[in-house]
Formats: C-alpha cells, sequence, structure tokens
C-alpha cells in the first residue's frame, strides 16, 4: 500500500481502512454508534471505548474469516458491541492478539510474516498471557504454527511458532482474564453450534491486499478452523468475555454459509 511506510509494506499484519468501500466505512460509524451507545447508557468513557473496540475487533475478525462477504462483517460489529454492553466489555488487547493470528494464518495480506511481525504477535500473546486470557494468549503462536501446513510463500519461518508458543504461556500474575459471562457464553455456543458450516470448504474470489493472488481457501479454511477450536477451548476454560469478538465473527459467517445450503436444498424440491 502507497499510503504505509515502506516497512510496513512487507508486513503480514498491516493493513489500512480503504474507504471507498461501503464496509470500511460502516467499520468507522458502526464503531463510533457503539461508543455513543455505550455513553448514552451510562458507561463510563473507558468502558464505552472498549464496547466499540468489541465492535471494531469483531468486524475486522470477520473479514479474515470471510473475505469475500463484508456484510458478515457488518453484521459482527453490531453483535459483539451489544454482547460487551450486556455481559461486560472483553479485553481490545486480548481480541488483538486473535485477529492478527488469524489475519497471518489466513494470508488476506499476501506477506509472509517478517520478524517484527512475530516480535509483534509475540508481544500480543504475553500481554493477553499476562492478563489471564489463556485461550487468547495462545492463538497467535498456533496461528503460526498452522501456517507452515499450507506449501506457499506465506509461511512463518523457523522457530517463530514456537516463541510465539512460548510468550503464550507467560505467567498470568495471578489476574482471572474478566472470566465469562452469560451473553458471551451463550454467543459462544451460538457460534460453535454452526461448526460444520464453519469447518466445511469453501471456494474464495478475494485478492490480496499485496499479491495479485487470490486469497488460499485453505488457509481461510485453517483460520475458521482455529477459531472453532478457539471458542470452544475458550468455553471450557470460561474465558469466553475475552473471546466474544471472535465468536460474534464466527456467528455471522457461520450463519451466512447456512443460508446457501438451505436455498439449494429448497430449489431441488419438486413442486407441490
Amino acid at each position: 500500500m502507497r499510503d504505509l511506510p515502506p516497512p510496513l509494506r512487507t508486513s503480514a499484519l498491516a493493513r489500512t481502512l480503504d474507504f471507498s468501500f461501503p464496509s470500511n466505512r460502516f467499520a468507522v460509524v458502526g464503531t463510533a454508534g457503539s461508543v455513543v451507545a455505550a455513553r448514552l447508557s451510562g458507561r463510563a468513557w473507558s468502558t464505552a471505548l472498549e464496547v466499540g473496540a468489541a465492535g471494531f475487533l469483531a468486524w475486522a475478525t470477520a473479514r479474515e474469516l470471510d473475505p469475500d462477504h463484508p456484510d458478515t462483517a457488518n453484521a459482527a460489529l453490531p453483535l459483539a458491541a451489544l454482547t460487551a454492553l450486556l455481559g461486560g466489555t472483553p479485553q481490545p488487547l486480548a481480541g488483538l492478539g486473535v485477529l492478527s493470528g488469524l489475519r497471518t494464518l489466513a494470508g488476506t495480506v499476501g506477506n509472509a510474516p517478517t520478524p517484527l511481525d512475530v516480535a509483534a504477535l509475540a508481544a500480543q500473546a504475553t500481554v493477553s498471557a499476562r492478563r489471564g486470557a489463556r485461550v487468547a494468549a495462545l492463538v497467535p503462536g498456533t496461528a503460526l504454527a498452522l501456517s507452515t501446513l499450507p506449501s506457499d510463500a506465506l509461511r512463518a519461518f523457523g522457530g517463530a511458532p514456537w516463541l510465539t508458543v512460548a510468550a503464550g504461556l507467560f505467567p498470568s500474575g495471578g489476574r482471572a482474564g474478566r472470566e465469562h459471562s452469560v451473553p458471551s457464553d451463550v454467543l459462544t455456543l451460538a457460534a460453535l453450534g454452526l461448526t460444520l458450516a464453519l469447518s466445511a470448504p469453501e471456494a474464495l474470489r478475494s485478492r490480496r491486499d499485496r499479491s495479485p493472488l487470490a486469497v488460499s481457501a485453505e488457509r481461510v479454511r485453517l483460520a475458521r478452523l482455529l477459531a472453532v477450536g478457539t471458542l470452544g477451548a475458550g468455553l471450557l476454560a470460561r474465558q469466553t468475555r475475552a473471546l466474544a469478538p471472535l465468536a460474534a465473527a464466527a456467528l455471522t459467517v457461520g450463519l451466512r454459509r447456512v443460508q446457501p445450503v438451505q436455498v439449494n436444498r429448497q430449489s431441488k424440491r419438486r413442486p407441490d
């Protein structure tokens, strides 16, 4: 991207908002609207900003899990913001680590992880671990490990995955990681109920940000599988609040995938 500094043009993490796309404009307006809604409901500015961050992280995560369909991201934003309003805000840094890991694995930017990217992922994993969001902390390292499975140029180098996994195992310092809430538990269960739809293969049309090549369907499927596994682990560990943006993204993507199947089944029925 021409608007990025030279060091970031080779990054696997750096993406910009292009306001020529309606979904990008919606992300900004929706995030601002979430902050305003939280303030009008009596929340403090710090909480309101975290509500907005939850919505934006859900939007950005859905764009990684479903690059061909921006509407799923647009639906995930208010869903995550509402969950944060009703059940408490997730840790923004934990959500950022999950987003970064999935972005690296999906390869939507089109660059292989650089040493600076790996350092950023390890730092995000460490912060999440220190704050008690252990499941979220393990996502960046797991994503780098899974990124070595496809035979392409986007694979993580050397021991990068294991370094980042080790960062995710950093002692928590006694923090609880904001644990879980009924709304985040329900959201996670709903997303997990669509596991079959999320894990099924799907062809993609979208192009990578910094490459003329199409986004890898294999990589996006791996990212979706990682999302499902992370949500399952979060539910078992009672850490669903930290993963609420991911759950909102997975739910909307899963619902979008179920709809075409239903339409196709109806079209195959004989007329009454």
